[in-house]
């Protein structure tokens, strides 16, 4: 009777630790932030079949972003179904009725199996946002913030919920771009970790995975590579317009540096490289440039406004 008892104990144990080990299968998604990025990320989690409510903070910015969703389908649909209209017009149907907006975050994820963060690069607001709405979110609810330059640590210790939190970093522009950076602090749990790469293939991704490092990947790469050309052009060693050139004819880059610089936001850039050099002061690859604080100063932030590096009409 003891070795039954014994046995059956040991048999529920490894039962519970079973089902305490299974990965969660995302299918409910709030994005939190309706801006390119966040929108780009709600389309293609309800194109894959997944149910996505898209927050901000008013009607106004959620219209005009489900109208860029809706242009962006349309785009899609024309090289998915080229000789298929009607199953073209089927997909972005299915794809809208996936597709709820919200101005009220509190009241929607309590039912949400995970939470996409995509607003404005800003530490203090990311975890005003997180604490807040680690309150409501279920137990189960992972959290994951799409930063391309904050740590992800810093995000997840806003939260009760540093096992359940992890980084998503799409590219913009996110319906096109294949690759997900997936990012795994010290505290996220190896479930977590595993529902987030299941959840970026299902989306139709392909993930890599990088521990919480500065930039991650490809901006750990990125920014030392576009700061030098930089340096380069302000020591007067060439022009931006002969780096440019070389960069796309001699390493086969679609873009060159400067015109990436423009392309990303030069106010974007130097929040980023500004974060790493608090971070890692004497890291000569994170060194400020005084070039690119003057544009921004002066408001020349790139193609958004107009005017970086180079001028656009």
């Amino acid at each position: 009777m003891a070795f039954a008892t014994r046995h059956f104990v040991r048999a529920a144990s490894s039962a519970a630790a079973t089902a305490a080990a299974k990965k969660l299968i995302v299918k409910h998604v709030t994005v939190i932030g309706g801006g390119l990025m966040g929108a780009g990320i709600a389309q293609v989690a309800a194109a894959s079949g997944h149910t996505v409510v898209l927050v901000d903070q008013s009607d106004e910015i959620l219209k005009k972003s489900t109208k860029g969703i809706e242009e962006s389908l349309k785009r899609v649909t024309k090289k998915k179904f080229v000789d298929k209209p009607e199953a073209g017009a089927e997909f972005i149907e299915k794809t809208l009725k996936n597709l709820t907006t919200s101005t009220d975050a509190v009241a929607v994820v309590h039912s949400t199996d995970l939470v996409i963060e995509a607003i404005v690069e800003n530490q203090e607001m990311k975890n005003e946002l997180f604490k807040r709405l680690d309150k409501f979110a279920p137990e189960h609810t992972i959290f994951a913030s799409n930063t391309s330059s904050l740590q992800i640590t810093q995000l997840a210790n806003s939260t009760t919920r540093q096992d359940r939190f992890g980084g998503l970093h799409f590219f913009n522009p996110v319906p096109m771009m294949k690759l997900v950076e997936v990012i795994k602090t010290p505290m996220t749990s190896q479930k977590t970790f595993e529902s987030l790469v299941d959840f970026s293939k299902a989306v139709g991704k392909s993930p890599v995975s990088c521990k919480d490092t500065p930039g991650f990947i490809v901006n750990r790469l990125l920014m030392p590579y576009v700061m030098e050309a930089v340096r380069l052009f302000e020591r007067g060693d060439a022009s931006k317009e002969d780096i440019d050139v070389a960069m796309k004819l001699g390493a086969g880059y679609p873009m060159g540096p400067f015109e990436l610089l423009d392309y990303v936001g030069l106010d974007t850039s130097k929040y980023i490289i500004d974060g790493w050099h608090s971070l890692e002061p004497n890291n000569p690859l994170f060194a400020p440039s005084p070039l690119l604080n003057k544009l921004v100063e002066e408001k020349k932030l790139g193609k958004k406004t107009g005017e970086g590096f180079y001028k656009y009409k």
